[in-house]
């Protein structure tokens, strides 16, 4: 028995089914989940000794690959000074101005400690802005786990089978409409069936939680169009995209202003960090200066603070994104020519260093699409791929993610390692 399969047995004592993360378990996959004693670069390595190329990168936030020099020397530093404050410090203000820069439709935010924590109170300041109560959100999309987002939600939800979550009172899913992505005809509708009570639209800009789908060109300007014509607001919930699709995440990337953005994973560098903000009327009614409350005891977390920064200006460096782009458009391509030599139906896309992959001939235009791709095969490709020492989301419904850490050599090995398991998951 390896040592990752003794700390399993003895996880699943004190842990629900053994991880802090349901997706972490491998249950879509199979198998035992080997159990991190260290990570640097590019590379996990597991208390067994065996290294593998990640990526999933901490799903996401590591777009500088693991301790990176420069963030471990701003956490050490912020640390000596003491690590959590319970009031004001100059990073957080240093970080806000930074976001702000790079996305200039947030003017002002509120530092949070999660993503799910983010998109809650967004939700909420939508909420009393307008005096609504209904929200629109896409099926397949995942916006953290608050009762009103566990409707035809994707991340761990899809990837094990749950088409909503035990433990949300019906009368408050009730207030959650839901539509499928790329649909604005379906968005449309809604808003014209609930004139008047629909607060906001929430979306993944890019979806990250179902797999990765691209929007159409006309989609997000559709929402932005139908939340102008209702008096209803447009939330980016750029908690994955942002910071990773382009310096200015995918509101960049897409020209299109919404009026809340959201943000987790990279604005923190890898620490436990959320925001959401968006244009200065909305948020002057945040408490203290108006009548929306939100509070945290760590919000702002010094530490935290200094990781993000750190990271943000790591990505700065000319070029910076340009080169994570060249890298993953190039693992895909090996991927994807892997694929028709073995004779495997496959779809794969990306924006910036986030990307996916579906085995199903596309287009993957939507959550009921994304459901066609061959779970079993997936499966057996991970089994195949893990073996090879290149480790993926134990999922087929999660994005994938390059970092600055992933040398060029290592994109070609991973691409080798990706044909072979192919070539053994077909075979089976």
């Amino acid at each position: 028995m390896t040592r990752s399969s003794e700390l399993f047995d003895r996880a699943k004592r004190v842990l629900p089914g053994g991880v802090n993360s349901p997706v972490r378990a491998f249950r879509a996959v199979g198998g035992t989940p080997f159990f991190v004693a260290h990570a640097e670069g590019s590379r996990l390595i597991d208390v067994d000794g065996r290294s593998y190329i990640d990526y999933v990168c901490s799903w996401g936030p590591l777009i500088l690959g693991h301790a990176h020099p420069a963030v471990l020397e701003a956490v050490r530093q912020a640390a000596q000074r003491g690590w959590t404050y319970g009031a004001p410090c100059e990073a957080e203000v240093e970080l806000a101005e930074e976001v702000r820069r790079r996305m200039p439709s947030v003017e002002i935010m509120r530092f949070v400690n999660s993503g799910t924590e983010a998109t809650m109170s967004a939700v909420r300041l939508a909420r009393a802005v307008t005096g609504r109560e209904l929200i629109v959100k896409f099926e397949g999309c995942y916006h953290g786990h608050a009762d009103g987002f566990l409707v035809k939600a994707g991340s761990g939800v899809a990837t094990l089978g749950l088409p909503d979550s035990p433990g949300v009172p019906a009368a408050l899913a009730s207030l959650t409409l839901t539509a499928p992505f790329n649909d604005a005809r379906a968005v449309a509708d809604l808003f014209r069936e609930h004139a008047g009570r629909i607060a906001a639209i929430i979306v993944e800009p890019y979806v990250g939680n179902a797999g990765f789908i691209s929007p159409d060109s006309d989609f997000h300007p559709a929402l932005r169009d139908v939340c102008d014509q209702y008096g209803a607001l447009l939330i980016f919930d750029e908690v994955m995209t942002g910071f990773r699709v382009a310096a200015g995440g995918a509101q960049e990337r897409l020209a299109v202003a919404p009026d809340l953005t959201t943000l987790g994973k990279i604005v923190g560098g890898g620490f436990p960090v959320g925001a959401y903000g968006g244009r200065a009327d909305l948020m002057k009614r945040i408490a203290p200066d108006g009548p929306v409350y939100q509070a945290g005891t760590l919000s702002g977390n010094p530490v935290a603070m200094a990781a993000g920064l750190a990271t943000l200006r790591e990505t700065n460096r000319p070029g910076f994104y340009e080169s994570l782009e060249q890298k993953t458009t190039r693992l895909l391509a090996g991927l994807e020519r892997a694929a028709q030599r073995h004779g495997v139906a496959i779809t794969a896309g990306h924006a910036g260093s986030m990307w996916g992959v579906y085995f199903t001939a596309g287009p993957v235009r939507n959550y009921a699409d994304a459901k066609r791709t061959d779970t079993a095969l997936f499966a057996r490709w991970h089994k195949a791929v893990l073996a090879r020492d290149v480790f993926l989301a134990p999922s087929a419904f999660e994005a994938g993610f390059v970092s600055s850490a992933h040398s060029d050599a290592e994109i070609d090995f991973t691409i080798e390692q990706l044909d072979a398991a192919l070539a053994e998951a077909r075979a089976r």
